[in-house]
């Protein structure tokens, strides 16, 4: 019986790679004075203005991210497949995600971003890592429609890279 050794020419079956949850930054004790000053002149503001509630979510911000930095961001896992996309256990098929697009300004921005038929599931953001975002495109362009009108990042990333948040 002879083996049949015929190569199937770009038939890429999935790409996969894994990233950390989030970007852990190193903060000096001079970001934290900034930002408790900052905290606290918003705090006396939203109370002079009688705005307590959005007093108490400054307050809430504020504790939540003294709780989080001692936690590290955990690993996710995230592949693209002929049936979809997939991020750790939560499986998104094409016929869900509207479109997407790549931003590649290395060595700040490495991302892959989704949008969603439904605008009720957020816009999904996944690292690049080491991923060559060529052949990404090449694979999601079978699939998914690219939006070419992203140019940048989102503003929140930014303003988040910007800030260390």
């Amino acid at each position: 019986m002879k083996k049949n050794n015929t190569k199937i020419e770009n038939k890429t079956e999935s790409i996969s790679w894994s990233f950390k949850e989030y970007i852990k930054y190193n903060r000096s004790k001079s970001w934290y004075i900034v930002a408790s000053v900052v905290g606290i002149i918003i705090i006396i503001h939203a109370v002079i203005t009688a705005n307590l509630l959005f007093a108490l979510i400054i307050v809430m911000v504020g504790i939540i991210m003294l709780i989080n930095q001692h936690n590290h961001p955990a690993e996710m896992k995230f592949k693209i497949s002929h049936s979809g996309v997939e991020i750790n256990s939560k499986k998104y098929s094409f016929n869900e995600i509207n479109k997407f697009w790549i931003i590649y300004q290395p060595p700040e921005v490495k991302n892959l971003y989704f949008t969603f038929k439904s605008s009720l599931t957020p816009r999904l953001s996944i690292p690049l890592e080491k991923q060559n975002p060529l052949k990404i495109r090449k694979f999601l362009k079978q699939y998914l429609e690219e939006d070419l009108d992203q140019e940048y990042e989102p503003a929140s990333e930014a303003i988040g890279r910007m800030f260390k948040l």
